[in-house]
């Protein structure tokens, strides 16, 4: 360890050599290099974490660069994993890096954050969000949040051990249910001012270097909310739900589908190729060709039932998976199937595939 390097951090009161030491020791996974985890990994870096964890399967494109600092022009098309890393060993050479080209998916969820002290998340989407924060309830480890949108930011220290088995609120406790898709805009769509995810970010590195060095309060059981137009911050405290649904071990993790809950609209029937594709990869999904029984083309791409649509109403006990998506020609008469459907199970969990399977 260069003590020239850490010196002006190692001379503060309730820091010290101990403070680094501890840094040194501390292993942080870093979900996400995007606008909020290039700040993170930096700071992290520079300061003398002695393990960092880099997880993304994106590559660099120019829509990023005006908020992801790490990355240039020459970067664009590269792995943002790979480039990190080059350009942190550059900043401090005396710490490991370890990247992970990967999505964070539920199958590696688990195995990934169970080697890491503290958990980074610079996520952008939701189903990302639910599912490390479940993974850390379930393993137990500390998860620094952030999220940023337009002007403004959140940011949170959630499960936070506090002492034996005691441990601070989650994610779940102030946003008990996932959004559906449309809900809230995401920075595509609603836009991002370049200069906010740089603030948060550094406000979420020092919530991690807090946690390592127990100096200082932690942000448990609360959530800070940013306004960078009127340069305020507002803190919230929040109660734990003890009743909020959500998986409590690994089987009941690896069983809930993230993207599907985040994908599907209930108010929506009509459903197109990519979130056919999504549902369809929940075992709990019934696919039903409502097409007259001698009409082509045949489907032979996946598994379903055939029910023509004048015999439905007489064959609704064979229905029996959550999901239901109806599939005819064009589209038009899968409509009809959904409305039947749903007028007799009185619930929302019935599709039409759009353009039908001549638009497959």
């Amino acid at each position: 360890m260069s003590n020239q390097r850490y010196t002006r951090q190692t001379i503060l009161k309730d820091f010290g050599v101990k403070g680094q030491q501890a840094l040194a020791a501390a292993k942080v996974l870093v979900i996400g290099v995007g606008g909020l985890g290039c700040p993170v990994l930096q700071y992290l870096t520079a300061m003398g974490v002695g393990f960092v964890g880099i997880v993304d399967d994106d590559v660099v494109s120019m829509s990023n660069l005006h908020r992801q600092i790490l990355f240039g022009v020459e970067d664009v098309g590269k792995p943002k994993v790979d480039v990190a890393a080059q350009k942190l060993k550059l900043l401090n050479p005396e710490i490991e890096i370890k990247t992970y080209q990967t999505k964070l998916t539920q199958t590696n969820a688990l195995t990934l954050i169970l080697e890491y002290d503290v958990i980074a998340d610079c996520s952008d989407n939701f189903a990302t969000r639910y599912m490390v924060n479940d993974a850390c309830v379930i393993l137990g480890k500390p998860l620094v949040y952030a999220a940023v949108s337009g002007y403004e930011g959140q940011l949170a220290t959630f499960n936070l051990n506090l002492g034996g088995e005691v441990f601070s609120g989650n994610y779940r406790d102030i946003y008990p249910n996932m959004p559906r898709e449309g809900e809230i805009p995401n920075c595509a769509e609603g836009g991002i001012l370049g200069v906010l995810p740089g603030i948060l970010g550094t406000m979420q590195a020092s919530e991690i270097i807090k946690i390592i060095t127990n100096i200082g309060q932690p942000l448990c059981n609360k959530l800070l909310c940013y306004n960078l137009k009127h340069q305020q911050t507002t803190t919230f405290e929040y109660k734990i739900i003890h009743d909020k649904i959500y998986p409590k071990n690994e089987h009941e993790f690896l069983a809930t589908n993230y993207e599907l809950s985040c994908v599907l609209d209930e108010k929506s029937i009509e459903i197109d190729q990519l979130t056919f594709d999504e549902i369809l990869k929940d075992e709990n999904t019934l696919c039903v060709d409502i097409r007259g029984r001698d009409e082509q083309p045949l489907i032979t791409q996946f598994t379903h039932q055939k029910i023509v649509l004048d015999e439905l109403s007489l064959h609704f006990d064979k229905i029996d998976k959550g999901n239901i998506i109806f599939i005819c020609q064009s589209g038009k008469r899968s409509l009809e199937a959904v409305s039947l459907a749903k007028a007799h199970f009185k619930e929302d969990r019935f599709y039409s595939l759009k353009g039908g399977v001549i638009g497959m």
